[in-house]
């Protein structure tokens, strides 16, 4: 049994992940998220702790931003648009057992960090942002950081946020050119 509860888009999430894992889940009913929700969030952060596994798309993106934003601390697990790709859909509904276990594996804890150790000079040497293939390149090394897919700028926020060191970062990105 996974202590956090865990913050999902809708009941289709809910069933995937009860699937892969035993955890208690909350639905905010879809990238809406409404007061009562924030405060289920809240108390779960409070008592249990929350991990976010929202749907790598532009809005699934959204609604874990303006979750974290509201209740600091939460645990975030990502999982990549191949994982949850079924169609023309994207979703966690899609994504295989296996795939929920190992992003659950891999949560990263959301800190506030004084300087990161990743620089914006770093992502411009990797071609993670200016650059023609800047995007496929953020979407390869947020898989291998774990972090999921962001713009440039989120990129660099959630390296500094997840206290990505300089090691991981140069691990994650060197054979990006081969």
């Amino acid at each position: 049994m996974i202590k956090e509860l865990i913050v999902v888009e809708g009941r289709d999430d809910t069933v995937a992940v009860q699937r892969a894992v035993e955890a208690d889940t909350i639905e905010t009913g879809g990238s809406a998220i409404n007061e009562t929700v924030y405060r289920q969030i809240e108390l779960a952060q409070k008592r249990r702790g929350v991990i976010i596994l929202t749907d790598p798309d532009h809005a699934g993106e959204r609604l874990r931003r303006l979750i974290a934003a509201r209740v600091p601390g939460c645990k975030q697990a990502f999982l990549s648009r191949e994982e949850t790709t079924k169609g023309n859909d994207i979703g966690v509904e899609n994504a295989s057992p296996e795939a929920i276990r190992r992003a659950l594996a891999n949560v990263k804890t959301d800190w506030a960090t004084e300087e990161g150790e990743v620089t914006w000079a770093d992502l411009m040497n990797a071609g993670l942002i200016v650059h023609p293939q800047a995007s496929a390149r953020r979407m390869e090394v947020g898989k291998r950081l774990g972090i999921g897919y962001a713009n440039g700028k989120q990129f660099y926020k959630r390296c500094r946020m997840f206290q990505i060191s300089r090691d991981e970062f140069e691990r994650a990105t060197e054979d990006l050119d081969k």
